[in-house]
C-alpha cells in the first residue's frame, strides 16, 4: 500500500531551500517502549534515511542534521558514546553506495577529527566518495556546537590577516563550517523542547523555528510535508516590515521569468 503524504499541497515554488533538523528524543522513544537508549537510536537512523530519501523526492537542495554535538559526545555514558560511534560507522558503511547512485553530497560540519581513528576513517571515505555527486547536500553536525563554530571563525580570521575593513557577513560566513551556503529557511526541533540548543546560531538568525512534540524515530516524511505546509503559511520578513516582504516577493517574480 503506498504511503499517505500531504506532498501533494505543497507548493512548489516556495518550497524550503535548506532545511535544518534537531533530531532529538530517540532516548525517550526508548524509554515509552522499554527498550535501551541504543535501540532508540537505531530507531531515529531509520527515521533519518526516510527524511533524506523524503527530501531528494521534494528536491530540497539542503539538509542539515543535529547529529552529535560538543556537548553531548562528552557528557554522556561511555557506553552509549561508543554505541553511537558504532551505529554511525555502519550506516555510512551501508549506505554510501546508494547514495552515491542517488547523487547526495555529504559533509560534516564540526570537529569529527576528534573521533576515534575508525570512525574518522569511515567518515573520511563517504565524504571521498559522494562528494561530486549532488542533487541533495546533506550537512551532519558531528561534535557541533555553534558558539564553537564563531570562535573558530573568528581565529581563523586573525590567522589569516584580514583587515578589518574586509570583514562583513558575507566575508564572516566563509569562515563557518557551511562556508557561505545559503542559511537555512526552516529549522525543526523534534521532542518537545522550544531551544536551538547551540545549533546553527549564525546562521539561524533569519530561520523560521518550528518546534514538535513528536519524538524523532516517529518524525515521518508526512510529517515533514505538514511542516513544510505551516513554514508556507508564514510570512517572512528578514527583520523587516512590510518593504522588506515587497522585496522578497518582487525578487521571487524576477527570478521566475
Amino acid at each position: 500500500m503506498p504511503r499517505k503524504t500531504s506532498k501533494t499541497k505543497i507548493d512548489k515554488k516556495n518550497l524550503p531551500r535548506h532545511i535544518g533538523i534537531i533530531m532529538d528524543g530517540n532516548r525517550r522513544w526508548a524509554a515509552k517502549r522499554g527498550l535501551t537508549p541504543m535501540e532508540g537510536h537505531q530507531a531515529g537512523v531509520k527515521a533519518l534515511i526516510k527524511i533524506v530519501d523524503h527530501c531528494l523526492d521534494l528536491k530540497i537542495e539542503t539538509l542539515t542534521i543535529y547529529a552529535l554535538s560538543t556537548e553531548n559526545w562528552r557528557k554522556r555514558a561511555k557506553k552509549e558514546v561508543e554505541g553511537l560511534f558504532n551505529l554511525l560507522v555502519r550506516a555510512v558503511e551501508e549506505k554510501k553506495e546508494e547514495y552515491k547512485e542517488k547523487g547526495v553530497k555529504l559533509a560534516v560540519l564540526g570537529n569529527f577529527q576528534a573521533f576515534p581513528r575508525k570512525v574518522v576513517r569511515a567518515i573520511e571515505e563517504m565524504l571521498a566518495i559522494v562528494k561530486t555527486h549532488e542533487r541533495l547536500k546533506v550537512n551532519v553536525a558531528l561534535n557541533y556546537g555553534g558558539r564553537d563554530e564563531i570562535i573558530r571563525a573568528i581565529k581563523k580570521i586573525v590567522e589569516d590577516d584580514v583587515p578589518p575593513k574586509r570583514i562583513n557577513e558575507k566575508m564572516f560566513g566563509k569562515f563557518l563550517y557551511t562556508n557561505g551556503e545559503p542559511d537555512p529557511d526552516l529549522i525543526i526541533r523534534t521532542g518537545g523542547e522550544s531551544r536551538l540548543s547551540n545549533f546553527l546560531l549564525w546562521q539561524s538568525s533569519y530561520s523560521e523555528l518550528y518546534f514538535t512534540k513528536t519524538l524523532w524515530p516517529d518524525f515521518s516524511p508526512t510529517k515533514l510535508d505538514k511542516t513544510i505546509l505551516a513554514y508556507q503559511k508564514r510570512t517572512r520578513r528578514f527583520g523587516g516590515g512590510t518593504f522588506a516582504i515587497y522585496k522578497q516577493k518582487a525578487k521571487k517574480s524576477s527570478s521566475q521569468k
